[in-house]
């Protein structure tokens, strides 16, 4: 299946060539990263379903809740847009729409963020149709970052780091997990975030043993205790991951070792990544330090993820991952080491791909640190 030599909509051009290489007639995206990318405006995805269906030719055409008109307008979209109203319900809406588009006989959609409502309205308007998951194939357009979207990142970036500093300052022994959390948040947005990358995690001696810890109301921290930070705020929808781990007031000699194993990890996958390189080469480039540790038996989980619009997408650094990183890929290194009850540590950098290796787009300090 081909590209038309001339595209008429440049907005579409990178979705048509994702389209193209996956043997798909058409797509339907639905407010997400994908939608936030092409259209430039993020939309609310609620209980009234709102979907483009963009054809490998032609003009696109839309399903939209009558109440999203005029915000949706602003989009300068090319096609029709076709409204529903809640009492009359959006089933003749997706009929229309399916039939403004020459009929696909493969219709990709995004696995990760459609709701099954929603399919279900497309299969009906169209059951001629294949409808397959083409959420990695979609996901393409945002695999690498223009210089506009990585300046993003940074701000995003720096912001988050200036709150995490402003929060440890003011860590004392005796607080609870909850605690430090409500302060990160409030220093998170004095520090002009615009919104949080996803629920941060504070966890302080045994909870941190649990890579999606939840702050706990009623634990004080206590001497020797590490304390886990993972958090990020957002720039222009660009979100920022960064994890930190601390220790309260002390460390000792085994929780010093356990730490300078992780940090050993974060800092041989930072100086191996570079273009040409695969995802699973650079797990194992990580994984390897750990394994050769006196702590393999710690290890729960990959390296990184990607990360941009979504705070987890393309690339994943796994192994049996074979696709090459390039210039202009970002995702984060994040060894972990846990012992359950005890103790967790991990250090996880943002990483941005470049013509001769990977920069650090995180710069906040990695030396083992005292805080409270």
């Amino acid at each position: 299946m081909t590209i038309p030599p001339t595209d008429g909509q440049p907005r579409y051009r990178a979705l048509r060539e994702a389209m193209g290489a996956a043997g798909l007639d058409a797509v339907a995206l639905v407010p997400g990263p994908n939608f936030r990318r092409i259209f430039g405006r993020a939309f609310h995805q609620n209980e009234r379903p709102l979907v483009v269906l963009v054809p490998l030719e032609g003009a696109p055409a839309a399903v939209v809740p009558a109440l999203e008109e005029a915000s949706f307008a602003g989009l300068g979209f090319e096609g029709e847009a076709f409204l529903w109203r809640d009492e009359e319900g959006y089933q003749a809406a997706f009929d229309a729409a399916a039939h403004a588009i020459p009929a696909p006989n493969r219709l990709g959609v995004e696995g990760q963020h459609m709701r099954v409502f929603e399919q279900f309205a497309l299969h009906r308007a169209l059951p001629a149709a294949a409808c397959l998951d083409a959420q990695a194939a979609i996901s393409r357009i945002r695999l690498l970052k223009t210089p506009e979207e990585v300046a993003h990142l940074r701000e995003a970036i720096r912001r988050s780091e200036a709150a995490l500093e402003e929060t440890l300052g003011a860590v004392r022994l005796g607080m609870s997990e909850a605690e430090i959390e409500r302060l990160l948040v409030r220093n998170l947005f004095d520090a002009g975030v615009q919104e949080l990358s996803f629920a941060p995690i504070v966890a302080a001696a045994g909870n941190a043993a649990e890579p999606h810890a939840v702050a706990r109301q009623d634990y004080p921290l206590a001497p020797g205790d590490a304390l886990l930070f993972d958090f990020g705020g957002t720039w222009q929808g660009y979100r920022a991951d960064i994890t930190r781990t601390f220790f309260a007031a002390e460390v000792s000699d085994a929780d010093r070792a356990f730490y300078e194993s992780v940090r050993a990890a974060n800092a041989a996958g930072r100086a191996a990544a570079r273009p040409g390189q695969s995802c699973g080469a650079l797990d194992d480039v990580v994984l390897r330090v750990l394994e050769a540790s006196p702590h393999a038996d710690g290890i729960v989980h990959k390296t990184g993820h990607g990360l941009g619009l979504d705070v987890h997408e393309d690339p994943y650094i796994q192994r049996g991952n074979e696709t090459l990183l390039e210039p202009g890929m970002v995702f984060t290194i994040e060894p972990g080491l846990y012992r359950r009850g005890r103790i967790g540590v991990r250090i996880e950098d943002d990483m941005l791909v470049t013509e001769t290796g990977a920069e650090s787009l995180t710069s906040f300090p990695r030396a083992l640190r005292l805080v409270g």
